[in-house]
């Protein structure tokens, strides 16, 4: 499988000497569904601008699909979607119009660009809405445009920057599934997220940026896998006794209703359960209190 995008030694320091980016190596193969995760700060938005030909670096080399972007900027460009965080088109221009001149800064045709742009605003569900001003769209339908216009040229790379942040559960879900079905075509994405839930629920592979340097690099599963511990929240119909205790887990009051415990990875939910039984309590429902990737991701950008 060949390399989509390769960084080696990436570094970005502003005028006032703050050093975004820290001599950071990445690598994203072909046809991969990747995140790049990190706090606010941590150096994403700026290697993902430096990926895409957005701001210069200070040293380093990024190359996309074995081309170098210092010899080959423009086609390097062609290659990538992106898909940024904030809105920036022209509120007070159609729909359809945003896309078709958006394909034209790539050299497409504006015949060429209006069948694309069609196809893409029937699957993202904003046909109807072609004439109308983009100021009039909802933040979901707005989103879905950003989407569009980052799909327009055919990339064979799509970065998405917050792609879903402001929208509602069920537009979410349907990129979720939407983005899904494009990656199993063939795009390769790179995606960074501050709904944990959505990287572990796409991604196949993971980055995690801290201070400008990328402190974790592997597959999803294997990083999911050193988990060795949960926290779940178990809940009663009835009144918890306040004296309940164990040897083997922490239990802590949420109220009067619900507990929360910690368990280490030697022990299981059902001996949590007998044990509180043992002790005259009942449990009615049981539910993980944090998502798990969440777990690992505070743990790991917290170490100093």
């Amino acid at each position: 499988m060949s390399k989509a995008l390769t960084i080696q030694s990436l570094r970005k320091t502003y005028k006032n000497k703050l050093t975004a980016v820290d001599g950071i190596d990445l690598e994203v193969k072909e046809g991969d569904f990747f995140a790049l995760l990190g706090r606010n700060g941590a150096g994403k938005t700026t290697t993902i601008g430096i990926i895409c030909g957005l701001l210069n670096k200070t040293s380093g080399n990024v190359k996309v699909f074995g081309l170098d972007q210092d010899d080959h900027i423009n086609e390097v460009k062609r290659m990538i979607g992106l898909m940024p965080q904030e809105f920036n088109f022209n509120q007070f221009e159609p729909v359809e119009e945003i896309l078709i001149n958006q394909a034209g800064y790539h050299g497409i045709k504006r015949s060429e660009a209006r069948l694309a742009s069609e196809k893409l605003l029937k699957k993202m569900e904003l046909w109807d809405k072609r004439k109308d001003m983009v100021k009039s769209l909802s933040g979901g339908m707005k989103r879905r445009l950003m989407l569009a216009r980052a799909l327009i040229h055919n990339p064979k790379i799509l970065i998405l920057d917050e792609p879903t942040a402001g929208v509602d559960v069920d537009i979410r879900r349907s990129m979720w599934d939407f983005l899904t079905q494009l990656n199993k075509e063939g795009v390769t994405i790179i995606l960074t997220t501050h709904y944990l839930e959505e990287a572990e629920s796409l991604c196949r592979n993971i980055a995690i940026m801290n201070d400008g340097k990328v402190i974790k690099q592997t597959s999803m599963k294997d990083l999911l896998a050193e988990i060795d511990h949960q926290v779940i929240v178990l809940e009663s119909k009835n009144d918890i006794r306040p004296d309940i205790k164990s040897d083997k887990f922490k239990i802590e009051f949420i109220d009067s209703q619900s507990i929360k415990v910690l368990l280490d990875s030697k022990t299981n939910i059902s001996e949590v359960l007998v044990s509180l039984q043992d002790q005259g309590v009942s449990i009615d429902h049981v539910r993980s209190a944090q998502n798990r990737l969440e777990t690992l991701f505070f743990y790991l950008t917290d170490k100093k």
